[in-house]
């Protein structure tokens, strides 16, 4: 009896606890959705950031390989210059909906 009772409680929890996972969730209130695309925004420039900071090291690699190289009257090959290190700045997000308008217009005066 133990045998087919331990398996029939695992199989309904097993069982309820995936209906519980296929629940439909809320849609995202408007904050949370702002939240969730500045949160999207920052990873990007972090990743901008890392790739700065990664370009700069190996400049710096290739700097300091050269130089010894030529210290020790080796022949390097010379380095392909590649793109220029593009510093991405201080982290700034503006929310898509709170852009200016193009135009101000003037209330006091009418045409």
């Amino acid at each position: 009896m133990k045998k087919l009772l331990i398996p029939g409680v695992l199989a309904s929890l097993l069982l309820s606890a995936s209906m519980m996972a296929l629940a439909k969730l809320p849609p995202p209130s408007d904050e949370a959705r702002a939240k969730a695309a500045e949160a999207a925004a920052k990873a990007a420039w972090n990743g901008k950031v890392a790739a700065y900071q990664l370009c700069k090291v190996q400049d710096k690699v290739v700097a300091d390989y050269l130089a010894s190289a030529k210290a020790a009257g080796k022949e390097a090959g010379s380095a392909t210059p590649g793109p220029a290190c593009a510093d991405p700045g201080p982290f700034s997000y503006t929310p898509p909906g709170s852009k200016e308008p193009d135009t101000v217009t003037d209330p006091a005066k009418k045409s």
